[in-house]
Formats: structure tokens, sequence, C-alpha cells
């Protein structure tokens, strides 16, 4: 795999996103990261590398208010338990993926237009039909020799034509231009297979869990 381990592979994917969504530089923390976020309700969200009883327990049982998430490595059964009361799990059941990038440009199918940009560090690309309707979209944070594809969307009106293989192929070539030899990604069930597809293996599962506004006391 492109990665050494698990670990080396969650440390990229930590750096690549916080540079992908535009939040503060990770901070280290005990089993992890912490990343503040700054949204209203994802204020800030703390990453296990190798997540443990006794540190859910600590970070869920001490966060002040809601709009924090945990992100962690173990399948949904094994976090679940873990969580202290008003926290429950976010997103569905995720998967951590890597691949090795190379530059393998992708031809546009017929009926729709690729625009690809960059800026501070982040690659997009956005598909669109000739008459300019949304049909896909995704993009990639290169952070010297990895990178991190992110935000991957086809409508659904647009789906099974490639579309998704298009923005991934586009993304991976452009970060490769820049000298990116491994990616990662965190994949929902429906993209895995899309993923898969390209070339990505899944390294652990991704399981995350926010705190519940309405359990939050005043």
């Amino acid at each position: 795999m492109p990665f050494t381990n698990t670990a080396e592979a969650v440390g990229a994917w930590v750096e690549g996103w916080a540079v992908s969504r535009g939040a503060a530089e990770p901070a280290p923390c005990p089993g992890g990261f912490t990343i503040d976020v700054g949204l209203p309700q994802h204020v800030m969200r703390h990453v296990l590398t190798a997540a443990d009883e006794a540190t859910v327990r600590r970070i869920t049982e001490n966060a002040p208010t809601s709009g924090v998430w945990l992100k962690t490595f173990v399948p949904p059964e094994a976090l679940t338990p873990w969580l202290a009361p008003g926290w429950s799990l976010a997103g569905g059941p995720g998967f951590l993926m890597s691949a090795s990038l190379r530059v393998a440009p992708a031809e546009v199918p017929t009926g729709y237009r690729l625009h690809t940009w960059s800026r501070d560090g982040v690659v997009r690309a956005l598909v669109r039909t000739t008459d300019g309707t949304f049909a896909a979209r995704g993009q990639i944070a290169v952070t010297g020799s990895t990178a991190v594809a992110d935000q991957i969307e086809t409508a659904p009106a647009h789906r099974r034509r490639g579309l998704g293989r298009l923005v991934m192929s586009t993304l991976a070539t452009a970060a490769a231009g820049q000298g990116a030899t491994a990616g990662v990604l965190g994949a929902t069930p429906e993209g895995r297979a899309l993923y898969e597809s390209a070339g990505w293996r899944v390294l652990a599962p991704l399981t995350g869990a926010t705190r519940d506004p309405d359990r939050v006391e005043a």
C-alpha cells in the first residue's frame, strides 16, 4: 500500500482534510489530533489514530457544547458503547481508503463539460451538462507527497455515466502532477464501490460521532 501503516495514512488524511475544508492546523493531542473547524454545527473535531474506551470516554464526557465531532478508525459496534450519554453515531459507517496516484487523464463523456481550478492548495473539478446543469464535483488537497480527495459528489440524475470516475481520475492526475504519490480519503458505503473500481483500497473502518444538541445542558 502507498502508506507504511494506517497511522501514517491517518496523519495524511487529517492534514489534507484540514487544508481541503479551510480548517485550522491540526493540533496533536493524546491519541490523535484536534482540529478547529469553525462551523456552527461543526465547531471542532477530534480524530483518534488508535481509539480506546478510556480516551473516547474522556473526550465525550468532557465536551462542553454541541458541534464537537469525533472520528475514529474502529467499527460502529466498537465505538457505540464507549460514548458518553448525549452522544450518537453520525454519518453512518465509513472507510479510510488509499491509493497510489498517477497521471491518467480520462475522457469527458458526451454531453458534459469539465472545469478544474486550483486555489490555496486545493484542486477542484466540476462537471456540468452542456446547458450548465450541475452533474458532479470533487476536490483534492495536496500536501507534499500525499493528497486527500474530498467532497466527491454526483447528482442522482447523472449517476452511472462515468462522471465519478472522471472526477477521481482528474483529481488524481492533478495531484500526481504536483508531486503527490499517495492518496487517502474517507468513503461512505455508497462511495466505496466507486473508489475501489478506481484502484483505491480500504485501510480501516471510519466511524464518527457527535454530541446531540438536544441533549446539551444549559
